[in-house]
């Protein structure tokens, strides 16, 4: 393991929530109606380096999600940075990033090129795409037909395919049905046995991190608690949580 991939520097980040008023009365209210200001990641630093399989461990609420998000370019942060060295980056993660109305196949093509892929490099994976998904016809519907199921199967099947140099796992080893859920945990192996590849894998299950990662960071409402070794972070983790 070389140069970094990843480097956060105290990275902040904020969600506005509005008070229980109703809209209706906050309208005809001349008063501004107060915003309560909700921090979820207050001030992290860290860094994870090439080839490494960092798991990011916590309970519900705990800002792990959001790391990720931030990570991907989804949120801002409100403070500090994050700095991929020019990296290629892709989330795979239940509920982002597809268009319902369109089809599968127009959702595999936007979402090449939302992680950066030109349309003719998303064309040449497309058939390895549907074939690994699964989806058959279902592929030239709109998304917004799919079940979770197959909603989860395309997401898994675009990331795993369309190879990028960082990947950030949310939750999402477990997708489909027992065969499709073994094929897609050996091709996930497979991508990150590439000591090329980095990954961040967000997930409850310690014995998913156990079996996968290099190291653990343990994140405890909205700030680090603990990074290290497995055996150790997990360990201490489970103790705390039970």
């Amino acid at each position: 393991m070389g140069s970094s991939a990843i480097s956060v520097d105290n990275l902040k980040i904020r969600y506005k929530c509005l008070n229980k008023m109703s809209l209706k009365k906050s309208l005809l209210s001349f008063k501004k109606s107060k915003v309560e200001v909700f921090e979820a990641l207050h001030g992290i630093s860290f860094e994870v380096k090439e080839g490494e399989i960092l798991g990011i461990v916590g309970k519900n609420g705990s800002g792990k999600s959001t790391l990720l998000r931030t990570i991907a370019g989804i949120f801002a942060p409100d403070e500090g940075t994050v700095n991929l060295f020019d990296h290629s980056v892709s989330l795979l993660s239940i509920g982002v990033g597809f268009q319902k109305g369109l089809t599968g196949r127009e959702n595999i093509i936007l979402s090449g090129m939302l992680l950066g892929f030109k349309e003719s490099e998303v064309l040449a994976k497309m058939d390895e795409i549907i074939e690994f998904s699964e989806l058959g016809d279902f592929i030239d519907r709109p998304v917004k037909t799919y079940s979770s199921g197959m909603y989860s199967k395309l997401a898994f099947s675009i990331t795993a395919i369309l190879e990028s140099e960082i990947i950030l796992i949310d939750e999402v080893l477990s997708v489909g049905d027992i065969n499709f859920k073994k094929k897609s945990k050996k091709k996930m192996k497979e991508l990150i046995e590439d000591e090329a590849r980095t990954v961040l894998i967000v997930s409850h299950s310690m014995e998913t991190i156990r079996e996968l990662c290099t190291s653990v960071l343990w994140l405890h409402d909205g700030e680090i608690k603990m990074q290290g070794e497995v055996d150790t972070v997990v360990r201490a983790y489970e103790e705390f949580m039970a």
